[in-house]
């Protein structure tokens, strides 16, 4: 998902900061602020649990961890039908959850919001037992399930779901008209989860291979869904039942649900020696103009291709569909809600940064959301890499830069776990700051074909499955034959980004540099570029820079007629913090 360009603000409730907050939460987030000065020196767990320990509750925890009664089954295949009231905003159905037991168990967690009814919960043809805790729903079974076994509880439920007030950046169902009046319904819930509209094991760890999703609907509307549309049936009764299926793990949060007076147009990628279907589902006004700016995402599949391996859901087909909000990565489904609007680079980032996600977000997918930079610092720079692909490495970089300034460095990136942490509501690190540590890390290499190598390689080593930061690490130290742990811990795990600190003093027509890294992380050490040369002529800086390699420790390089006033750090190739020390 795509953040909304903003300065940082504080917000609880949703991802666009609200201006009512009241006195107390105004104290609570500056006592905050104040302890992050003081534990500075503390561990990253132990900053991201003062965070955890001022922001979360119970129901957070009930949808963040898991738990033994979650951990104790594997969801293989979900079935959920639903009845779409458009005029009542209400929804009745049912979905089965497939699943098999890793381990002997009774009983087992669902979710499913409050604010809906659960009519009855069913196994073997019979009712179960179960009770609410909040948002989570335990279902007991009347015999041990045991390990390796198989079976089938289908969960059957009503009610009218949350709304979301501002979608995409919290939960619900989206119910709007188009400029004719016609209904226009959508859904977004990355934060929420799922289990705001239908009840699932609402756990980003636990996918199911597979899923059918059918939807009835007013006959008015066409419904848009994830994965291929296998069939459409009419009713006497007005409406109409359309049954998708995906074919391939999709998390929880991408399932969706698109209703509105669409025309759809079809086109043809070929990828390789394969042809991926190109579906377009947009409002029926907007088909000229869809057309024209469509004509990005063949480009755009290309550039990706080319940088991350072959589109990751052949069989599903891609999809852009327009939305009544900004947008979303909905698997095989992309929501487009950008007015067919491209920024001053010439490409609308939208589709650029929602569609990256089909790789970065959907084919691997992180296992707990405190992880989440993994979907969105890939994507951010995915971005910049298609710029770069499009338009060369200079405008790549100029992009970059762009970006920089909505950095913040007041959170760690990850946050805490098990409790299901949304980050982006804190501020836009885990876009641009993770961005912009790919980018430094790309020049720590200083190998394309490596780092190329290592991104491409993480699409397949965990293609269709989900991940932790650590195993993407881990990875990377294989990949690269080094150690790069202190370096991903420092960027994601601490606030402040390495800075470099110097002292420098002028000797003969040289400069004499001392320098070092301070930095939260034991073992750090990283390369950087500084200058070497420095020249003004016709109105122009021009720099040379020199590699050198800090550590925690002091050393003195001798810059060779530079003067100390023309000392700086290449900060278009790192995002680092430089600090003179007198």
């Amino acid at each position: 998902m795509q953040i909304q360009t903003r300065s940082f603000k504080f917000s609880n409730a949703a991802m666009i900061p609200k201006v009512d907050r009241t006195f107390s939460d105004l104290i609570r987030h500056l006592i905050c602020l104040v302890l992050t000065v003081v534990i500075i020196q503390l561990s990253a767990a132990a900053q991201a649990q003062l965070a955890a320990n001022a922001t979360f509750t119970r129901a957070d925890t009930l949808r963040g961890m898991l738990t033994p009664m979650r951990s104790c089954y594997d969801v293989k295949f979900y079935e959920l039908e639903l009845r779409v009231d458009v005029k009542r905003r209400f929804i009745t159905g049912n979905n089965g959850i497939y699943f098999e037991a890793v381990q002997n168990f009774d009983s087992l967690q669902i979710d499913l919001t409050q604010k809906f009814k659960i009519e009855k919960i069913t196994y073997q043809g019979s009712e179960l037992i179960y009770r609410r805790d909040l948002n989570a729903v335990i279902v007991k079974f009347p015999e041990t399930q045991f390990k390796g076994s198989k079976g089938i509880i289908r969960c059957y439920y009503s009610g009218a779901p949350i709304v979301a007030k501002s979608p995409p950046w919290d939960g619900g169902f989206v119910w709007k008209k188009d400029a004719n009046n016609k209904d226009w319904v959508g859904v977004a819930c990355e934060g929420a989860g799922a289990s705001t509209w239908w009840p699932c094991k609402d756990h980003l760890s636990d996918e199911p291979d597979s899923m059918a999703i059918s939807f009835i609907v007013p006959s008015d509307l066409v419904c848009v869904s994830n994965g291929n549309l296998r069939g459409v049936e009419k009713y006497e009764d007005g409406t109409t039942k359309w049954n998708w299926f995906v074919s391939y793990p999709i998390n929880n949060y991408n399932v969706t649900l698109n209703l509105a007076d669409y025309s759809h147009f079809e086109d043809l990628y070929l990828e390789d020696r394969d042809t991926l279907n190109l579906d377009y589902y947009v409002l029926a006004a907007n088909i000229g103009q869809a057309k024209s700016h469509f004509s990005q995402v063949k480009p755009m599949l290309a550039c990706f291709e080319e940088y991350f391996g072959p589109y990751p859901f052949m069989d599903d087909g891609f999809a852009l569909v327009e939305t009544n909000y900004w947008g979303m990565e909905h698997q095989g489904a992309i929501a487009y809600g950008n007015n067919y609007e491209n920024n001053k680079s010439g490409f609308d980032y939208i589709i650029i940064h929602e569609s990256a996600h089909e790789w970065w977000g959907n084919n691997i997918s992180c296992a707990d959301m405190a992880d989440l930079w993994i979907h969105e610092s890939f994507a951010t720079y995915a971005e910049a890499l298609y710029v770069e692909c499009m338009q060369g490495k200079q405008a790549a970089i100029d992009y970059l830069v762009s970006q920089k300034w909505q950095i913040t460095d007041a959170y760690p990136i990850i946050g805490p776990y098990n409790v299901n942490y949304q980050g982006a509501k804190q501020d836009n690190d885990l876009y641009y700051k993770g961005s912009w540590m790919l980018h430094t890390f790309r020049n720590v290499l200083a190998d394309d074909t490596l780092f190329f190598k290592i991104i491409k390689g993480i699409q397949e080593h965990f293609r269709h499955s989900t991940v932790t930061t650590d195993l993407i690490v881990e990875y990377i130290n294989e990949q690269a034959g080094k150690d790069f742990t202190p370096f991903f811990d420092q960027y994601l795990r601490h606030a402040s980004p390495p800075v470099l600190e110097y002292r420098i003093e002028k000797k003969g027509t040289d400069a004499k540099l001392e320098y070092r890294w301070n930095v939260a992380v034991n073992n750090f050490a990283m390369p950087v570029e500084v200058t070497s040369s420095y020249d003004y002529s016709f109105g122009k800086q021009n720099k040379t820079y020199v590699r050198i390699s800090p550590t925690k420790e002091w050393q003195t390089i001798l810059l060779p007629g530079l003067k100390p006033e023309n000392f700086d750090v290449n900060t278009d190739m790192y995002y680092v913090k430089k600090k003179l020390i007198r």
